[in-house]
């Protein structure tokens, strides 16, 4: 089916497959929604409108909505116990609420998946890699914002106790937070998957998802300690790369297990 737009002489304008319309409204809700509940300032719903229309027109609307669901699981996290973060300077910078810097970080690899499957017509991993990297991001993201306050916090590469918050630190507060960021994204990825085409059998999708997104938070971790720490990138460049290891995976593990 397909929705048609008129102009005010009735002559034919534009029509809208159905997936097209659902994915044009998910837009408007997601600026909505930003924009409600103070996720984002100007420039990062500019970027998420962007962001929003390459992944669902380019792509399928479902995998929009998994963005959207990082979008607010994450921005839960940020605010969790802010005012605690905020006086030990680990929390976010206007009072969480994030620019267009933090949505090109984490949305910069699901809008190269999706234009890669827009430009090979190839299904068999694209819906995997989506869900892996999206599912890096939010194990990344509850990891930082949840395990910031836990004191056992330790260097990844060698596990010298470190302050809370440092880049490359771990702690157990925060690697069972990511393991759940990555199992609620794989959750969400199962629970989409029939609507998005998918045909990776449900158990298999949520074990290399949630995997995926662990792993992707460790290799986070990594890039902080070895790169970011030392002045070689910044803290989007470290999530942008993590987001991208996660497709990466994604794609050998259909290779391998699809």
């Amino acid at each position: 089916m397909t929705g048609t737009w008129r102009s005010a002489s009735g002559r034919h304008m534009i029509e809208l497959t159905d997936d097209q319309s659902i994915s044009l409204l998910l837009v408007l809700g997601l600026l909505l929604v930003t924009k409600v509940r103070d996720m984002l300032d100007t420039s990062g719903i500019t970027m998420a409108m962007i962001v929003g229309m390459v992944v669902s027109l380019l792509g399928h609307w479902t995998w929009l909505v998994i963005l959207i669901s990082f979008l607010i699981i994450g921005s839960t996290a940020t605010k969790w116990r802010f005012e605690e973060k905020l006086a030990l300077s680990m929390a976010e910078e206007n009072e969480g609420t994030r620019g267009w810097r933090n949505v090109l970080a984490n949305g910069a690899a699901p809008m190269a998946v999706a234009i890669a499957h827009w430009s090979t017509g190839d299904s068999s991993w694209d819906y995997l890699a989506l869900c892996s990297c999206v599912s890096v991001a939010c194990s990344d993201t509850l990891a930082s914002e949840i395990g910031s306050l836990d004191m056992r916090t330790r260097s990844i590469l060698n596990l010298k106790a470190v302050p809370p918050g440092t880049n490359g630190g771990m702690s157990p507060t925060g690697t069972v937070a990511a393991l759940a960021g990555a199992v609620i994204i794989a959750l969400f990825s199962v629970a989409l998957s029939s609507t998005a085409g998918d045909q990776t059998p449900a158990l298999m999708l949520f074990t290399i998802v949630a995997v995926i997104g662990w792993l992707g938070c460790q290799i986070d971790s990594l890039l902080g300690a070895l790169l970011e720490n030392e002045g070689y990138i910044g803290k989007h460049t470290v999530n942008f790369l993590a987001t991208m290891s996660g497709a990466a995976l994604a794609v050998l593990a259909s290779i391998q297990f699809l």
